[in-house]
């Protein structure tokens, strides 16, 4: 990629499937945003460049590349697959181009303070994925027929969504008076039927009838 390219690029601004980063000096908050979009659409990162989009370059920009493969290698699992390319913009700066395709063995996870976590993109920001999510994504990478029966619980199910929109696992464990862990199946399993979308959000998430916002 030319640095006319990368520039270019940048001025689009973060979003979805782009992200800047100034430095790596803090390797675990990037390997978040890399398991994002992994475990979403795929992306670009740049490093070496500011939040702003200003293509400012980075010092020693090898080493801050070896500090970030390194903890992509010993910190996500199972590995994930990317590529890169360093532009030189001065003798002493450059910036580096890490491109992550949507992977196939979805999700990934990162272990932080004794805790299996992961991450999904939403617009310009990665955010911790719950069970749900984790659910939805593993299970979507082989699509199959999913089949079931609209029983009291989905009837209860879909008359919630009509009158509030949309539904949260914690709300229809309630309204159905079920346990959480079998709302939470029922919802995936609505999902997967392409019937439910699911919303990931940073508090709790929200799903609503498909196509609906």
């Amino acid at each position: 990629m030319l640095l006319s390219e990368v520039k270019r690029l940048a001025s689009r601004g973060e979003g979805l499937s782009l992200e800047f980063k100034k430095k790596a000096a803090h390797p675990e908050k990037i390997i978040r945003e890399i398991i994002a979009f992994a475990n979403t659409s795929g992306g670009t990162l740049l490093l070496g460049v500011d939040d702003d989009g200003t293509v400012s370059g980075q010092k020693f920009i090898q080493d801050e590349v070896y500090v970030l493969e390194k903890a992509i290698e010993e910190e996500i699992r199972p590995k994930i697959e990317f590529s890169r390319e360093i532009i030189e913009i001065t003798e002493k700066k450059g910036i580096a181009i890490f491109e992550i395709p949507q992977s196939p063995n979805r999700p990934h996870f990162l272990y932080e303070e004794g805790k299996r976590k992961s991450y999904v993109r939403v617009e310009d920001r990665s955010i911790q994925a719950s069970k749900e999510v984790w659910e939805v994504i593993k299970k979507s990478r082989q699509p199959r027929d999913v089949v079931f029966t609209y029983r009291e619980k989905e009837e209860t199910l879909m008359k919630a969504i009509e009158e509030h929109g949309k539904i949260t696992v914690k709300e229809y464990s309630r309204i159905a008076r079920i346990p959480k862990f079998l709302a939470s199946r029922t919802l995936v399993r609505l999902t997967l039927a392409s019937v439910l979308e699911l919303h990931p959000q940073e508090s709790e998430d929200f799903f609503t009838l498909k196509g609906e916002d």
